[in-house]
């Protein structure tokens, strides 16, 4: 919403979880009636990290595709100009080649404990793609890696592991505990986007004049692109990462019964770098303004209680 108010877009319709449930088909055939919207982005759904996953897939599942099948069908009923459909990284192989192309999407096995919220957004790029095929219409499906930034989730039940992390640091920095557990080993490595650099791809990709777009809508492909840095990080290195910044001076600990997840994801970015797409945020300096943000809220909070 940002990306598009600072680039002079003005006539912007959204809806909150409360005004609209996505997953109720009438409803959502009703809003699109109505309002007629000609460029939609599709960034609504159940997310969560590795517990979340593990404890509720059917809700994983069932909400995002109900969300995304009615979205998109109404998209094309209705006449919508371009769609962008914003999935994860994760519908990638678990066991999959470093970094990650597109085309390397059903090489392999997905990884356990995300493998219903990948399935439904794989089913999320083929429908854009078959409705690409058989209608002509312009739906993009954009695959963006680990997101983090200002207003994220920090419910240490549900929240992804940056955010999750940085909750953990700044509650034991506070507390002045002596400790900080951290699920797994440590040894994964992730990819970590700034939400407001997605933001910019996304508006980025919705704006591509119809010839360079055409590339990623043709017929004889999946409309995918990867969203991320090309950079990625162990997850020990940004824990001592996010506890340097948190003002952390305990102990870090591993907890090895806790799952993994999956070993590396790193994405290839050359698509949309040949596009004329980069990301601009560094991680550490991207990470020390969140973590302003986040104290900042979370102090504004503490006066209110």
């Amino acid at each position: 919403m940002r990306a598009l108010a600072s680039a002079g877009f003005n006539n912007v319709v959204a809806r909150t979880h409360a005004e609209l449930e996505l997953s109720d088909q009438v409803a959502v055939r009703s809003f699109f009636e109505c309002e007629k919207p000609q460029y939609v982005f599709l960034a609504a759904g159940k997310v969560g990290g590795i517990f979340a996953n593990h404890t509720h897939p059917a809700e994983f599942i069932y909400q995002n595709l109900s969300v995304q099948t009615n979205v998109i069908h109404e998209c094309w009923r209705t006449g919508v100009k371009r769609l962008l459909f914003l999935g994860s990284s994760c519908i990638y192989p678990r066991e999959c080649p470093q970094p990650i192309k597109e085309e390397y999407l059903f090489t392999g096995p997905l990884e356990p404990t995300n493998r219903p919220y990948a399935i439904a957004k794989i089913a999320g790029v083929e429908m854009c793609g078959s409705y690409n095929r058989q209608y002509g219409t312009r739906y993009v499906a954009a695959m963006p890696t680990n997101l983090y930034g200002p207003g994220d989730n920090y419910d240490l039940e549900n929240s992804h592991v940056l955010a999750a992390l940085l909750r953990k640091f700044h509650d034991a920095a506070r507390s002045g505990a002596r400790r900080v557990v951290v699920w797994g080993t440590g040894t994964p490595r992730r990819e970590f986007l700034h939400s407001d650099d997605m933001a910019d791809a996304a508006l980025f990709l919705m704006m591509l004049p119809d010839e360079r777009l055409a590339t990623l809508t043709a017929a004889d492909r999946l409309p995918l692109a990867n969203l991320g840095t090309g950079k990625d990080i162990s997850i020990r290195e940004l824990a001592e990462m996010i506890g340097r910044i948190s003002g952390f001076r305990g102990e870090i600990v591993f907890d090895r019964s806790k799952p993994d997840g999956t070993p590396r994801k790193l994405l290839d970015v050359s698509l949309m770098s040949g596009l004329g797409w980069r990301a601009k945020t560094e991680l550490e300096p991207g990470i020390r303004m969140v973590f302003e943000d986040f104290v900042r809220d979370s102090n504004a909070a503490d006066l209110k209680l």
